[in-house]
């Protein structure tokens, strides 16, 4: 795990990705956006300015050196939906067209992009298909297996081995910030069963919080995949590198993330 800067763009990598892939965890740094949306926010719908929306987001693609117009985003809804992206879709002015959660391709000619502020990016990358993919999933995309869903329709859309994928789980929310409610400590009791134990954390305080991170890995491996990189950077705990919902009280950003094969 790596952070690069480019452009002025800062931006985190994960070395279990090889140089043929394409991707980044963009930080809120090297934006325009001002207060409460300070600098990097990618999110159209937070009530930031069109015009820098769309100008931050240009920002990110050219930082990677990818075409604005290969860009394919969707509509993120906490569901466990996957889109095959068989070509661009750039959508940078307007709400996209599509509701998922998760985006998967083989076609280099475009690259997947998402937004984050506490749920957790997940990007998958088959080195022997040649596909990629990436998933948003909060505490309901998890239980509801958002990355799992990805793995399965990458086998069914590529023919990919679940053992061949690589799994990058970038920054979001911790344990430590977490604190649940109890209705979804319940839906977590009933997604995971004996597994939960483990992902329900007491030692904060009297409420249980979520581990997304081990949750998420938890969801990868009971998919079939065996190689996972975690970043385990807490957003709440970084607001210099990140947009928090929740630490910032919903009033805030959003940092994009992106994959594509080069």
């Amino acid at each position: 795990m790596e952070f690069r800067n480019s452009d002025g763009i800062r931006f985190l990598t994960f070395d279990i990705f090889p140089p043929d892939v394409v991707h980044a965890v963009f930080t809120r740094q090297g934006g325009l956006s001002p207060e409460p949306w300070h600098s990097l926010n990618v999110g159209g719908t937070v009530g930031d300015e069109r015009s820098r929306v769309r100008e931050n987001r240009f920002r990110s693609f050219r930082a990677l050196r990818r075409e604005t117009g290969s860009m394919f985003d969707v509509w993120q809804v906490h569901s466990a939906d996957v889109v095959l992206a068989n070509a661009p879709h750039p959508r940078f002015d307007n709400p996209p067209e599509f509701k998922a959660d998760a985006i998967i391709t083989d076609n280099p000619a475009v690259t997947l992009f998402m937004r984050f502020a506490d749920c957790t990016p997940i990007l998958l990358y088959d080195p022997l298909k040649r596909a990629v993919g990436i998933v948003h999933a909060g505490w309901l995309g998890t239980v509801r297996r958002a990355a799992g869903e990805a793995v399965k329709s990458m086998r069914a859309a590529f023919g990919s081995k679940p053992s061949d994928i690589l799994a990058a789980i970038g920054p979001a929310i911790g344990p430590d910030h977490y604190e649940v409610g109890h209705d979804v400590e319940e839906h977590v009791r009933y997604a995971f069963g004996k597994d939960s134990a483990s992902l329900l954390h007491r030692n904060h305080g009297p409420k249980p919080h979520l581990d997304l991170w081990a949750a998420n890995e938890l969801v990868l491996r009971q998919a079939g995949v065996e190689q996972i990189e975690t970043a385990q950077i807490c957003t709440a705990c970084h607001p210099e590198d990140w947009f928090s919902h929740r630490a910032q009280k919903g009033k805030t950003g959003r940092f994009g993330a992106l994959i594509a094969l080069a």
